[in-house]
Formats: structure tokens, sequence, C-alpha cells
């Protein structure tokens, strides 16, 4: 069976890095290279996250490309209070050896789709800017793109404003871009996210399966649960990120709604919001599935597999 060609777009952090880990370590995908983008933490921060985790986990022939440092229009926004000063606090990593790429990740996005056959999933577990900003640069990308698989957004509420969630408020004007490319669509937001809370028992269980990358679990969980405690009073962290590749590997794993989306551009209180139509109410084509529900239990199992795939 074909491998499903995939560039990863992220900004570990650490869902991201367990996304990035499930990436790097499955049969079924052929991850073609990383892109980062600043987000979760500022972008020499999240390179130098991406180079981190790839090293531990021995994929150090995986290709990174740094990106993006800001967003296309509104100021900087960076996620702290979660990832903490490097963005993936916690984890204790030898001295860095890999190093990223010397082209620019707009340029490989470019240059990747370009090359390929139409067949590539874009994912990004970030602020989509360095996807956005490749097909400002080259329209001709679009339909190069299979399906871009997002996280990103929410039906209901936000995780930074009432309205927002973080990947999209980061950088609203590159998602419109994205949303309006015309290319197939999957929104894996909030609304299923929030189900799947990584808590005790969870990294218990992970923690049996005793490789280099259930190690790395444990120890990027033990920093990500507390800091979603303190913030959002949760006794697991929701696992943002991994559902993105995890419903790659699965595509039974959500369930998903057409549905339109429009983004919310106007720098009040909204800005950022996924206006998802669930009901159809403006009668207007569906510009992306959404996911709305997900089987908790085979996703943690996907997780669970992916780890111990790792010596």
């Amino acid at each position: 069976m074909a491998k499903r060609k995939l560039i990863y777009d992220c900004d570990p952090g650490h869902d991201d890095a367990v996304a990035l880990t499930l990436a790097a370590g499955s049969p079924e995908l052929e991850l073609l290279g990383v892109t980062v983008v600043a987000g979760n933490q500022t972008l020499d921060n999240t390179v130098r996250n991406a180079c981190h985790v790839l090293q531990w986990l021995g994929r150090e022939e995986v290709t990174v490309y740094g990106g993006c440092g800001r967003p296309m229009v509104r100021d900087r926004v960076t996620a702290g209070d979660i990832h903490g000063k490097t963005g993936l606090d916690g984890p204790v990593f030898p001295p860095l050896r890999k190093t990223p790429e010397q082209e620019h990740a707009v340029s490989f996005l470019i240059r990747a789709l370009l090359a390929s056959d139409g067949d590539v999933v874009v994912v990004t577990s970030g602020p989509m800017t360095n996807l956005a900003m490749a097909l400002r640069m080259n329209p001709e990308i679009a339909g190069k793109i299979q399906r871009i698989v997002l996280m990103g957004g929410s039906c209901t509420n936000g995780n930074v404003t009432p309205a927002a969630e973080f990947n999209i408020l980061a950088d609203p004007e590159a998602a419109h871009i994205c949303f309006t490319s015309g290319r197939p669509i999957t929104m894996i937001g909030l609304d299923v996210t929030r189900k799947v809370l990584c808590y005790p028992e969870i990294v218990e269980r992970m923690a049996r399966a005793d490789t280099r990358a259930s190690r790395l679990f444990v120890d990027l969980m033990g920093h990500f649960c507390k800091t979603q405690k303190e913030v959002f009073g949760w006794e697991g962290g929701p696992l943002h990120d991994p559902v993105t590749i995890a419903s790659l590997l699965d595509p039974a794993l959500v369930t998903v709604k057409p549905m339109n989306v429009r983004i919310d551009l106007s720098h009040g209180d909204s800005y950022g919001r996924t206006n998802c139509d669930c009901f159809g109410y403006l009668g207007l084509p569906a510009t992306a599935d959404v996911a709305v529900d997900i089987d908790v239990g085979r996703f943690w199992d996907i997780i669970e597999t992916g780890l111990r795939r790792y010596d």
C-alpha cells in the first residue's frame, strides 16, 4: 500500500511534539518535511524544539525548515503560559546536533508541492502563516494540495478569547487565505480536541510502553498537564495537535460535518473566530469538513501504537 505523502507544519509545543512523534514514526506516512512557524513560542524556539524532538526520536533524517516568525498582519502572540519559556519546557534534551535546513519553509512548501503529483496532504498545527504565504507567493500550488488538515478553530468557545482558538487568533488573515484557497479542508477544532484529555492514568499507560518516545511523552505531559490545570482547571491536558495526524492514520477516528466556515477578520471582540454554519442558516456552500466528534478510546490506542514504534 502506498504511503500517504505529508508535509507537517507546526510550532512545537508539547502537543505538536506528540503529533511529530506520530508522523515521523508511522509506516503509513511519507513525511516529506517539517515546516516550522512561530506560535506557541518564537521561531528560534519552535525550530530548535522540532530539531530536539526528531534527534531524540532518532529521526534526524527528517528535514526541518524554519519559516515565518511573525503573523501576516497582526502583532505576534505566543502561548508561554502553557508551553513555557522554551515552548517545550519539561524534557531535558542532550546537546543539539541536528540543524534546520537553510531553505525557508515557504520556499520549501512551494518547491515540494510544485514537484508533486497533487497527492500531498499539508497538516498545520500552529498558525497557518507559512502555508498562507506560500499560497500568496505562488497560487499554482493550491492545485497540488490534496487536502489541508488543520488543528484550529472551534464551533463554540475559543481558548484564548471567548470567540477564538489560539492557532487561528495568532494569524486570522493566514487562516482566511487557507480557508478560501479552494482546496479540501478538514478542520480539527476544540470541539473534539477538548475531549482527548491526558489524565494521569493515560500518562501511566504510555509510560508502560518504555520506549524513547514514551519516555519523552511522559516528560512532555508532566509540564503540559500542569499548566493546563493552572490555566483551565482540567485534570488532564487536551492533546490537541496529534488528532490531526491520528485522523490520517485512521479516517474513522473523527466524525466530520461539511460546513461553511468563515474567519472573523473584524479586529473586534470576535477577531479570529471560525464562524461555522453548523445548521446551514446562510445557505452557502460548505468550505470545510469540520470535526464534531471523536472516538476517544481509539485515539489513545493510536497514540500508544505510535509510541511503541520507537525502540
